[in-house]
């Protein structure tokens, strides 16, 4: 005759409800709180700190060069040549590059403004996620401790059995 097992009996495990909602990805939180200039500031910011970006920009610079010097260097032969739209010292490639950098330096320092943000968005989930994991943990502990004592019961019910019908069982 088998009986039911009580509520008694279920443990902790049984009656724990998973209520909290899905955590979701710090990314999904994150984008839905930027705006289009934030976004657009993020990209140019990672476009900047590319190497492929550093290599286009080092090959352009060269050329640049290469070319005025080389129309400076031929308008002194032959002065009916084109002639050399930014000569050395460059004074126009100089004024480029520093207008580049008065731009770029602020968009990539908004960008690191919010990379910081992110990561305080990642910490919080984090933090959100252990909190329920140890919930969870917790109640698994409890579980498992609550197990325990139904074995221990149930092996001093058999020593019981054992003691009444004694040590010759079949086994």
């Amino acid at each position: 005759m088998e009986q039911e097992p009580t509520q008694r009996d279920a443990g902790p495990a049984a009656s724990y409800e998973h209520d909290h909602p899905p955590v979701g990805h710090p990314d999904e939180k994150y984008e839905r709180q930027q705006s289009l200039g934030a976004r657009v500031a993020d990209r140019i910011a990672a476009l900047v700190g590319s190497w492929p970006f550093i290599i286009v920009q080092s090959v352009l610079l060269v050329v640049w060069m290469a070319i005025n010097a080389y129309l400076a260097i031929a308008v002194h032969r032959n002065p009916a040549m084109l002639h050399a739209w930014d000569p050395y010292p460059f004074i126009l490639l100089n004024l480029m590059l520093s207008f580049q950098a008065a731009y770029t330096g602020p968009v990539v320092m908004m960008s690191q403004n919010r990379q910081s943000a992110r990561d305080r968005v990642e910490a919080d989930t984090d933090y959100d996620i252990n909190v329920k994991a140890e919930q969870e943990v917790m109640v698994i502990i409890a579980q498992l401790v609550h197990n325990e004592r139904l074995l221990v019961g149930v092996m001093d019910r058999l020593g019981a059995i054992e003691k009444r019908v004694g040590p010759d069982l079949p086994r």
